[in-house]
């Protein structure tokens, strides 16, 4: 069997074109998903489109950059924690403290167990709390003990 050399470079041509090809393709992928990815982390259209470039120009070693130096979060997980942090603070301040001695208290509670300074008052109606700077009951609209002439005046209106 005789070696022919025209036929052995003929498959060297399309091994070639096809690392070529795949070459090509991993290129231009890694420019797409830089890109997007860049998109997806930042607003700013000069810093995808640089980041785009970077690994455009220098393919793996600018995209093994660009990993280094992409920023940690995306838009979206960033958005997520603001929530999460508003949320927690949310907490924080909605959460009653005693007037006296500033520990934590409780929404049913008319009198705080540390200090003894009075939360809230009842209502002389119907016997649900008030907060002290009520001027009527929310449950029944009975002027707060201490406030019947405010609703006197507030009904001639």
């Amino acid at each position: 069997m005789p070696f022919d050399l025209s036929s052995l470079l003929n498959y060297i041509r399309i091994a070639v074109a096809l690392l070529g090809a795949f070459t090509a393709a991993l290129w231009l992928s890694l420019v797409i998903w830089t890109f997007r990815d860049m998109r997806r982390r930042s607003r700013d259209v000069f810093a995808q489109l640089l980041a785009a470039l970077v690994v455009a120009v220098l393919n793996i070693p600018g995209f093994i950059v660009y990993l280094i130096l992409r920023p940690p979060e995306t838009l979206a997980q960033a958005y997520e924690r603001s929530l999460e942090e508003e949320a927690l603070l949310q907490d924080i301040e909605e959460r009653a403290n005693c007037p006296g001695c500033n520990r934590a208290t409780r929404p049913e509670w008319r009198v705080c167990p540390h200090c003894q300074t009075k939360l809230k008052k009842t209502c002389t109606q119907c016997g649900q709390l008030i907060e002290l700077t009520w001027n009527v009951c929310a449950n029944c609209g009975t002027p707060a003990p201490g406030k019947e002439g405010k609703r006197e005046f507030d009904a001639e209106k």
